[in-house]
């Protein structure tokens, strides 16, 4: 059989010790997160069933008429809109969206039904906070950093949310449900429902992400591109809707705090001999300056803000 194009990795020997397991799957998420920043997990952690449960409940909530789902409108001073939200009119992305902070966040607006729906969205993202730590370490170690150095400079996790999406269904002239693009955060993990939709990019051509029970998506985003002074890159990644059916996901983006200062680390510059290929900035102006491309979408592509505004040209 052939191989399948974006490798699956069994998370177990990281929770039993077991030293070879960790040795192989290391050297697979390395060889990934070096060429395009993407890999799947098994064995994370998260029950499969309270995956299942929250993809049931977030079709329920989504197809609620609309003045249901605008109960849970946004409050104006979350630093994202938590609550739920669709895509300016203008927005080339064609999806609604369900947007919360971690349990127990002041932003947090819940839809009262379905009536579970609350409790499952904060299990979910509990654990899934606590898969984002496990691939935070791991990342840690694939990068040869000191231990823990990844988990002390990134500990306040107030900034993480996640994101439940319906897309709607492809029209005869278009499919288009999130533009390419990459993840400002440290690392997203993603589940989506059989019908599918997400791609990657690798070496220039688009890989589907093939939907398979149980199993996490994981990419690298900027903020780790920007530490490693490239040597891990941010996922190029889209969402293609279906025909003839919505298509539903999560998405868990294990954030930093806005105050945070991001620059290549000197492990992966001076201290071997490199110039860095970016300037430093505070990640909360990158992230406002990401929002709008969202709340005013450019007229062009290379228009948009990515994190190749703070590139050194040299």
């Amino acid at each position: 059989m052939a191989e399948p194009l974006i490798p699956t990795v069994d998370l177990s020997p990281f929770t039993k010790n077991d030293e070879d397991g960790k040795k192989k799957a290391m050297e697979v998420i390395t060889k990934a997160c070096s060429e395009y920043g993407f890999f799947q997990i098994v064995n994370h952690g998260v029950p499969i069933n309270l995956l299942q449960r929250a993809l049931e409940l977030s079709k329920v909530f989504f197809e609620y008429p609309s003045d249901e789902k605008l109960k849970s409108s946004p409050a104006s001073n979350a630093p994202l809109p938590a609550g739920y939200n669709t895509q300016p009119q203008q927005s080339p992305d064609k999806n609604e969206y369900l947007l919360m902070f971690p349990p127990g966040s002041t932003f947090n607006v819940f839809p009262q039904n379905p009536p579970d729906f609350k409790r499952v969205l904060e299990d979910v993202f509990s654990k899934l906070t606590e898969t984002g730590l496990l691939v935070e370490r791991i990342v840690n170690q694939c990068l040869g950093l000191p231990p823990n150095f990844l988990k002390e400079y990134n500990h306040d996790r107030s900034w993480d949310f996640m994101v439940a999406l319906r897309y709607f269904p492809a029209t005869e002239s278009e499919n288009n449900g999130l533009t390419e693009h990459e993840d400002s955060n440290c690392i997203s993990l993603v589940f989506q429902d059989e019908a599918g939709g997400l791609e990657v990019r690798k070496d220039g051509e688009w890989i589907p992400v093939i939907p398979a029970k149980g199993t996490l998506v994981v990419n690298i985003s900027d903020v780790i591109q920007v530490l490693s002074n490239n040597k891990f890159k941010s996922a190029t990644h889209r969402v293609v809707r279906p025909k003839g059916r919505s298509r539903y996901s999560f998405a868990f983006f294990y954030n930093l705090q806005g105050d945070k200062w991001v620059e290549p680390l000197p492990h992966f510059t001076k201290d071997i001999g490199e110039s860095p290929k970016y300037r430093g900035f505070q990640y909360s102006e990158y992230l406002q300056l990401r929002l709008r491309n969202k709340t005013h979408p450019p007229t062009t592509p290379e228009d948009e803000i990515r994190i190749t505004h703070y590139n050194i040209t040299s």
